[in-house]
């Protein structure tokens, strides 16, 4: 059973859309790697990323000055924004060359080395629902891509 301040957050809710919006990039990604050079359609992607959070901070007055943010967090969030940057580019480059329904359960390994990870890196604890949900992700993978 699920704490209930989790049920309060409502983070389930935002997982799910993140999965169904993940969903939908595959797919509406796929049709236009097909008529764009998948590069430029990595950078059409960003900047539309761009400006619609960029209205969405504006629209609910999240601005802060740069002074008031962490030099850590804005350094770790640089690094995550190279390494989505990567990911993108690889995604549409593999999306370009393949199937989306192949392309999309390998990309969905990031399932399971995020556990590997979080484990290692964040010290979160392997328990064996993780481990064995990490396990059945892989095994889902290899079953779907080959």
């Amino acid at each position: 059973m699920s704490d209930p301040a989790d049920a309060r957050s409502g983070w389930q809710l935002f997982a799910l859309a993140s999965a169904f919006f993940a969903a939908l990039t595959a797919v509406l990604g796929k049709v236009g790697v097909a008529e764009v050079n998948s590069n430029l359609a990595t950078l059409i992607r960003t900047v539309v990323i761009l400006v619609v959070t960029v209205g969405i901070v504006s629209f609910r007055h999240e601005w802060e000055p740069l002074g008031r943010l962490s030099r850590f967090g804005v350094t770790m969030l640089i690094l995550s924004g190279v390494a989505t940057g990567l990911s993108w580019l690889c995604y549409y480059r593999a999306l370009a060359m393949a199937p989306a329904s192949r392309v999309a359960p390998i990309d969905k390994l990031s399932v399971a080395l995020v556990i590997v990870l979080a484990v290692l890196f964040l010290g979160e604890p392997l328990t064996w629902k993780v481990a064995i949900g990490g396990v059945l992700i892989v095994a889902g993978v290899v079953v779907l891509a080959t």
